[in-house]
């Protein structure tokens, strides 16, 4: 697919187009690339699993590009703040880290000055920016455990406090009993 058409479909799924969108499209892109993975949501599908390090609208252009998701578990999330993602292939254990340079904002105001609306300027920017002066590219290797793979279907462990399930390998063992992490003290949330 071409950067207009993965462009359309991100649109559509993210429910409007801008620069965050414009970048997350490329970044897959380029990590698909480097990777060698042509087909993602077809007949390379299996081989591909994304971390993703922020929950802003690039996301889901990478998950739209890669086919990639969360319930599929070949999309992972690590909430690190950074405008980057990781492609592995799971079939070479080949993985790319990619990162939107900073210095691609100022690069973005100097090749459109003439306008006035930052995302405008950045979403135009983005698409005509080469490669190197938009993105860092490192080869990296990242060690997936069985339990991170799609299709994973381990062993389902009860939580001695709570009695929920606990999937993929997330129980904490805590003086002896085996606790989900909200149990353990991990939690998110507080009940009322």
């Amino acid at each position: 697919m071409t950067l207009d058409e993965y462009l359309r479909e991100a649109e559509q799924a993210h429910g409007h187009l801008c620069a965050g969108q414009v970048l997350g499209v490329r970044l897959a892109m380029l990590g698909l690339e480097k990777l060698g993975i042509k087909d993602p949501r077809g007949k390379d599908r299996k081989r591909l699993v994304t971390f993703v390090e922020i929950d802003r609208c690039a996301t889901d252009a990478i998950a739209v590009v890669t086919g990639c998701r969360l319930g599929k578990r070949a999309l992972k999330f690590r909430d690190w703040g950074k405008m980057a993602a990781t492609f592995v292939d799971v079939s070479t254990g080949k993985a790319i880290r990619i990162a939107a340079k900073e210095s691609s904002k100022a690069l973005a105001r100097t090749m459109h000055p003439e306008i006035e609306s930052k995302n405008q300027q950045q979403m135009l920017a983005y698409r005509e920016m080469a490669e190197d002066d938009l993105f860092t590219k490192q080869w990296v290797k990242v060690e997936l455990p069985a339990e991170e793979f799609p299709g994973y279907k381990g062993e389902r462990i009860v939580c001695a406090e709570c009695g929920e399930g606990i999937n993929f390998r997330r129980e904490v063992l805590r003086n002896g009993r085996v606790l989900c992490r909200a149990c353990a003290g991990d939690r998110y949330y507080r009940a009322l």
